[in-house]
């Protein structure tokens, strides 16, 4: 079994610390200074970044992390496909972007590739389980 934080697994990792680090900053500085302008748009933005925390560091850990790993991927997954469909049809909701807006276009759509990365170096990394008779 190879652990998901380690090998290819800590680029993941690192590319989901910086979007953690860019996604939360962000938002808490767009609350505080301005957040009745758009107060939807910031609050899924700090939510994504939670989202992107929690994913950080169950990559990293491993074993028993994995579950919350997987958790954290597939809501981000989820979230950005919402999140990026309604920004496009409902564009009146959401008058500043979110990290999810538009797919993550705001962040070169990492936000949309990065779920399935993550997701498939889950799958890759997953315990085998040996069938010895």
């Amino acid at each position: 079994m190879r652990h998901s934080g380690r090998g290819p697994g800590r680029v993941i990792v690192t590319v989901y610390a910086i979007l953690a680090l860019a996604a939360t900053a962000r938002a808490t500085v767009q609350i505080a200074t301005k957040g009745s302008e758009a107060p939807l748009a910031y609050a899924l933005s700090l939510a994504a970044g939670i989202v992107y925390i929690v994913a950080t560091i169950s990559l990293a850990r491993d074993g028993r992390w994995r579950p919350v790993a997987w958790a954290a991927v597939g809501i981000e997954m989820i979230g950005v496909v919402t999140v990026g469909i309604l920004s496009l049809v409902a564009p009146q909701d959401f008058p500043d972007a979110t990290v999810w807006s538009q797919f993550g276009r705001g962040y070169g759509w990492i936000p949309l590739v990065l779920p399935a990365v993550g997701m498939w170096w889950l799958w890759r990394t997953r315990p085998r389980q040996s069938g010895t008779m």
